[in-house]
């Protein structure tokens, strides 16, 4: 299974690990963003968008034979900052929902821009399925 790596006398990260051990085999997911299977907004809101976005991932997961307690890294791009902590609240329910209460290694990161003009977030993800 994974190891969550915290060094001792580190302060304990919410929502996420400062780093994972996993050994298996590697599922790589390129970056999602907020639109349905068809390719289509359904919204423009940043916490819909999120929500969506990591459904996204979570249907990728799946082809693998896959799940979210896989995880091992995430890396979440957003275009606005104060955006992404106005909506913490939401970001945060939404990802218990679809996400659970697993938490591997992510960094968050401000761009300039998405390619899709739409895109608010886009998320691109690693897991781990274990050796058997």
């Amino acid at each position: 299974m994974h190891k969550v790596l915290q060094p001792d006398g580190w302060a304990k990260p919410l929502g996420y690990a400062n780093g994972v051990e996993a050994r298996g085999r590697t599922v790589f997911v390129g970056g999602q963003i907020g639109w349905n299977a068809q390719q289509q907004f359904e919204t423009d809101d940043f916490t819909g968008q999120v929500r969506q976005t990591l459904a996204n991932v979570v249907a990728i997961l799946a082809e693998a034979g896959a799940g979210p307690q896989h995880l091992t890294s995430m890396t979440w791009y957003f275009t606005d900052r104060a955006e992404y902590n106005d909506n913490l609240k939401g970001i945060g329910q939404a990802y218990r929902e679809i996400i659970g209460k697993h938490f591997p290694a992510m960094a968050a990161v401000q761009v300039v821009a998405l390619v899709e003009e739409r895109a608010r977030i886009e998320i691109q993800a690693v897991a781990v399925i274990p050796d058997e």
